[in-house]
């Protein structure tokens, strides 16, 4: 049993549960930039270059190859392009999105660091005191 506290011990530390959160978070954003990216920015930029939507845009090396009725003997193969647009874009936007919570939170821990130092416990005025009326 002392192996499974150790367990809760750990897995209810504050640092632990705020990683957790912060990946659930994180995941679910990279979720709506993914929609965001695919769905609503590839199409426009593509309508620009007139190549369709870019988020499946492709570029084609060797056609699929179908026999006599039809049925596809060798696949196309083809470099996805869009994929790789949509996931450098995807990557750029949340990597921006977390340098700024960073950033934020490290400005805010400035501040805190900054604030006024707590003032000196009356016990060690005393003694302070005591020690300079002893120096003399």
């Amino acid at each position: 049993m002392g192996m499974v506290s150790e367990f809760k011990d750990f897995a209810m530390k504050g640092n632990l549960i705020d990683m957790a959160v912060g990946i659930v978070m994180g995941a679910a954003f990279g979720k709506v930039s993914g929609a965001f990216i695919d769905g609503m920015f590839m199409p426009i930029v593509g309508k620009l270059f007139q190549v369709g939507d870019l988020s499946k845009y492709n570029v084609e090396l060797s056609p699929a190859v179908t026999d006599a009725t039809g049925k596809v003997t060798t696949a196309a193969s083809a470099i996805a392009v869009g994929d790789f647009i949509s996931a450098v874009l995807n990557f750029l936007i949340v990597a921006f999105i977390m340098f700024m919570v960073i950033k934020s939170i490290n400005n805010m821990k400035k501040a805190e660091a900054a604030a006024a130092p707590a003032p000196t416990p009356a016990n060690e005025v005393l003694l302070s005191e005591i020690r300079d009326l002893l120096k003399r």
